[in-house]
């Protein structure tokens, strides 16, 4: 029978690629598009909570720039979960996030998300080549939702970035 377990990710490289979502949601934090995008690959991907997908990163950095600096977007909470390998430089990274909108103290339940990076590494340290984010409503198991609105409450007011 052939083995299908993983390989193992070294911590530095664990640390590497939970440095990259940090800064990305540190640009997204700052209102700053071009900072958002300067830690995915050129050809890199993020799927917005609406659905919308922005394909490569000097695209993400004028369209997400527009509307950082059109719009109150809310603040980033974040937690990771996990990050593990895939393959030879290739990483996933799972977190969950919640948004603070702009004129309030506490995080909106309904902004909620569960997001996963996937990171690559082809040499020249790791980027991100997709971001995904998907709305943690969890419909049937209300539970879950107000589990996680209070583990994300925790973060908010720690500053900038995901934990």
């Amino acid at each position: 029978m052939n083995d299908t377990r993983l390989p193992e990710l070294s911590p530095g490289d664990q640390s590497a690629v939970r440095a990259l979502y940090h800064r990305a949601l540190e640009g997204w934090n700052l209102r700053d598009g071009p900072a958002f995008a300067g830690p995915f690959a050129v050809d890199g991907e993020v799927v917005g909570f609406d659905g919308t997908r922005y394909a490569g990163r000097s695209v993400m950095a004028a369209e997400l720039g527009r509307v950082l600096a059109d719009h109150a977007t809310p603040e980033y909470v974040a937690k990771v979960r996990r990050v593990r390998a895939l393959g030879p430089g290739v990483a996933q990274l799972d977190a969950v996030a919640g948004l603070v909108p702009d004129d309030a103290d506490d995080l909106d339940p309904a902004l909620n998300a569960v997001q996963t990076v996937i990171a690559v590494n082809a040499g020249a340290g790791w980027r991100i080549a997709l971001l995904q984010n998907t709305p943690a409503r969890y419909d049937l198991r209300p539970d879950l939702a107000k589990a996680l609105t209070a583990e994300l409450r925790e973060l908010v007011g720690r500053g900038p970035g995901p934990v």
